[in-house]
């Protein structure tokens, strides 16, 4: 199971009743007061319960969890269905490609592109072929939330080349078929990860060796999608091949393996800069 930020693991509580599943865990941890150094005082654990009801292949129910005010309960409603058998690993030797899409239309302006939540701020601007998302925030004022970067156009299995250049401390990720997360991180100076090292399919691979450079750098990325199948190549060095996925990460704005999607880059958390998109479809 996956939502919000990523992967379901360990969850708490798993029980079976009156033909229901009913699983449980802790959503959130909230500071209620601080001492005058700011350091929590006393803090209050939220549970959230998630409740199915399976009808042949498919799952439908809620995810409740109360709000932090106590004045009542968050409900929303979750459904799903079986995923096909995971294939063995297709031969990328006999793979056939079309015609290669710059995704990248104008150099100076977001042709092709538009935030998926359009009531949030955009940070994203393009200049001299230079995809820049810059969310600002301002010490002592109200936390602004900056929206998500996605193709107009939709894609089905492809290659996918890039750069990118990620400023110390920098978090952002690439979408593929916006259902799974490439990570775009600072990893330079950090151990092997499945949910910070840039190239991991996030919260679900980790990559089997470090090819990132320092942080500020331009970095290459050679991503291939194929039959639920992931291949990474970072900086020329493959870190990830071949590898099936076996559902969709946290922020996935879809989770139909059979339909096509986005590429979509996230936008919400810190500065990014992106340059030379090209993505080359797969034909089958």
């Amino acid at each position: 199971m996956w939502g919000g930020g990523g992967v379901f693991y360990g969850l708490p509580y798993v029980y079976v009743a009156g033909g229901n599943l009913y699983l449980g865990r802790n959503s959130r941890n909230t500071v209620l007061t601080r001492d005058g150094g700011g350091q929590p005082l006393l803090s209050r654990s939220y549970p959230a319960w998630i409740e199915l009801t399976r009808e042949g292949d498919s799952i439908s129910g809620y995810y409740l969890s109360p709000k932090v005010d106590g004045t009542g309960l968050d409900s929303i409603y979750i459904r799903g269905a079986k995923l096909p058998e995971m294939q063995p690993a297709p031969d990328l030797s006999k793979l056939s490609f079309g015609e290669p899409v710059r995704l990248i239309r104008n150099n100076d302006d977001l042709t092709g592109w538009r935030l998926i939540e359009e009531d949030l701020k955009n940070g994203w601007t393009m200049n001299d072929g230079v995809l820049t998302n810059n969310p600002v925030q301002t010490e002592g004022e109200e936390h602004i939330r900056y929206g998500n970067l996605r193709t107009e156009d939709v894609y089905e299995d492809f290659n996918l080349k890039l750069e990118v250049n990620a400023p110390r401390g920098s978090n952002s990720g690439v979408y593929l078929r916006g259902m799974y997360e490439v990570q775009v991180a600072d990893s330079y100076d950090r151990p092997l990860d499945w949910g910070g090292s840039m190239g991991a399919i996030f919260t679900r691979i980790t990559p089997t060796v470090k090819a990132e450079k320092p942080a500020g750098e331009w970095q290459d990325l050679d991503i291939t999608l194929y039959k639920r199948h992931i291949t990474v190549k970072l900086n020329g060095v493959t870190i990830i091949e071949n590898q099936p996925v076996y559902g969709a990460t946290g922020g996935a704005i879809q989770s139909d393996i059979t339909a096509p999607g986005p590429i979509y880059l996230q936008g919400d958390h810190t500065a990014i800069s992106y340059r030379n998109i090209v993505l080359t479809p797969i034909i089958n």
